[in-house]
């Protein structure tokens, strides 16, 4: 007996799924897009629906609330920022390593003003959900910046342990230091922040590898 096999109707050339997620990314770029320009606070949801051309009813098909495409349009900003960082990291080796990687990230914070207004400057006191994923990324951005692998392991591929309180402390000066660039409008030029920046990097990588010898 043949089984009949329902089939998503084509509009466009797309599915039904192809379409909602083709809505959805264009809710975050425009997200993004607004929230950089008047700030995530003073967003509607109407606003960001009217900058991606669609309608309310699409923006609930996909999140729950504003909050939620919040988290989404961050997750995406971050993970794009973080495969590029990867790829800066695994191009160079030593001391080189982290000043390309730093000089990769604070140079696409300058060429996208409005996500790094919106992602460093406007993502505090929203929520424990928002505060969640802000966390990871920073301990997403550490293991690039501070990589830290077992012996003989490559650092790529090592198990990343919860950071050390240098490495936190580091993170949270490269992090504060991209914050106030941002704030004032790139005014102090990139290479004097790249270079600030990577002197607690350095710090922090000497603190690890001190605690790896006094292990060993």
């Amino acid at each position: 007996m043949a089984v009949a096999v329902k089939k998503s109707r084509l509009y466009g050339g797309l599915s039904a799924e192809e379409r909602r997620t083709e809505r959805r990314a264009r809710l975050i770029e425009a997200a993004i897009k607004v929230y950089g320009e008047v700030g995530y606070r003073n967003a509607t949801v109407k606003t960001v629906c009217a900058a991606a051309e669609l309608t309310e009813r699409y923006f609930y098909e996909s999140f729950a609330n504003s909050e939620v495409l919040l988290i989404a349009a961050y997750i995406d900003v971050t993970e794009r920022l973080h495969a590029e960082m990867m790829a800066a990291g695994d191009a160079a080796r030593g001391a080189a390593r982290t000043a390309s990687v730093l000089t990769l990230y604070f140079t696409r914070l300058q060429e996208n003003p409005q996500p790094a207004r919106v992602f460093l400057l406007e993502m505090h006191g929203i929520g424990a959900a928002v505060d969640a994923v802000q966390m990871d990324a920073m301990n997403r951005m550490s293991s690039v910046l501070l990589p830290r692998a077992a012996d003989g392991a490559d650092a790529k591929f090592a198990a990343k342990a919860p950071m050390s309180l240098a490495e936190i402390g580091a993170m949270g000066a490269v992090i504060s230091i991209a914050q106030r660039w941002v704030a004032q409008d790139y005014q102090q030029p990139i290479g004097e922040v790249i270079a600030t920046a990577a002197q607690f990097c350095r710090v922090a990588l000497s603190e690890s590898e001190s605690s790896r010898k006094i292990r060993a």
